[in-house]
């Protein structure tokens, strides 16, 4: 269990780290096309070309992940992937992190650690083909509701001329993303496990293939909204979705259970809440900073204004 969350912390480590180092190289470059001056200028490029194959790295030791562990224990712990940005950022970017920063990526190391002690091997449950349309069923009808909502929201904007965005059109972009998120790890596992039980070898790349498909259009939704929303109701919904459809999906879908101690149960779920928690405070530590700010300095101008006319 602790190989697979290794790879996991790994696999988020080498996805996150290397979208900083393309975005870092691109500052130089001009805009991404297949002429071939172009992608010759992102090859030379050393800063981009090392994030790429990072990422492209980090996606692969994700796969070798979800072949080992269920996918309620790696999708957990793919939160951390904040966690270690945040640290990288740091260090090497030289960005400055406060107090809830670190709170955090504590919040969130101690929930892997929850995670990895709790977690158990599990037995291979007899999946039927039929699961994916079914999976797919369930997704199309969230995606139905959200979109309906959406538009509910959207058409009252219009009819009251507000320029910005509500804040029920940025958790919905968050929760469809992270749900595009979650189901992209189940069917990837999916894959695996018909392998093992014996179905033909093309459910494999058909089941990555759909995975794949799943991350592009959750990362369009992500961009779309924050592009127009502000990211920290995107981020913080699309973090804590795609970790609850991946954990529900995988018992659901694919038979995954909680563990049969007490104590391993115990671990596991408060390594879930530890790691969500842990997420919240890493995208929202900047807000929850200035709002404390705020409110120290206010109560100590009351206090002086008290102070003054007594």
């Amino acid at each position: 269990m602790w190989e697979s969350i290794i790879l996991t912390v790994a696999a988020t480590a080498g996805n996150n780290i290397g979208k900083i180092l393309q975005k870092k190289g691109t500052i130089i470059l001009p805009p991404f096309s297949f002429k071939l001056k172009v992608i010759r200028a992102y090859a030379s490029n050393k800063t981009w070309l090392i994030g790429f194959l990072m990422d492209i790295f980090g996606a692969l030791l994700m796969l070798r992940a979800l072949s080992l562990a269920p996918v309620s224990v790696i999708q957990p712990v793919s939160g951390c992937g904040l966690a270690i940005l945040s640290i990288f950022s740091h260090f090497y970017l030289k960005e400055v992190m406060n107090f809830v920063d670190w709170v955090g990526i504590t919040l969130a190391g101690f929930g892997t650690i929850g995670v990895g002690a709790g977690g158990e091997e599990q037995e291979a449950v007899a999946l039927s083909i039929f699961h994916i349309p079914s999976l797919a069923f369930v997704v199309f009808i969230l995606f139905i509701l959200l979109n309906g909502w959406l538009r509910i929201y959207k058409r009252q904007r219009r009819e009251q001329e507000m320029v910005e965005y509500d804040v029920v059109e940025e958790i919905i972009y968050g929760l469809e993303s992270g749900i595009l998120f979650g189901v992209s790890s189940v069917i990837s596992k999916m894959g695996f496990l018909f392998l093992e039980q014996g179905f033909h070898k093309l459910l494999v790349p058909l089941c990555l293939m759909i995975s794949v498909c799943c991350s592009g259009t959750g990362f369009y939704y992500q961009t779309h909204g924050l592009k127009h929303g502000r990211a920290i109701i995107v981020s913080t919904c699309a973090a804590v979705a795609s970790i609850l459809t991946g954990v529900l999906a995988g018992m659901l879908a694919l038979g995954e259970r909680l563990p049969s101690a007490p104590k391993a149960r115990l671990a596991l779920l408060l390594g879930w809440l530890l790691i969500i928690m842990g997420v919240i405070l890493l995208v929202g530590s900047t807000r929850l900073v200035r709002f404390f700010t705020c409110s120290s300095r206010s109560s100590k101008k009351s206090n002086l204004d008290k102070n003054y006319g007594s």
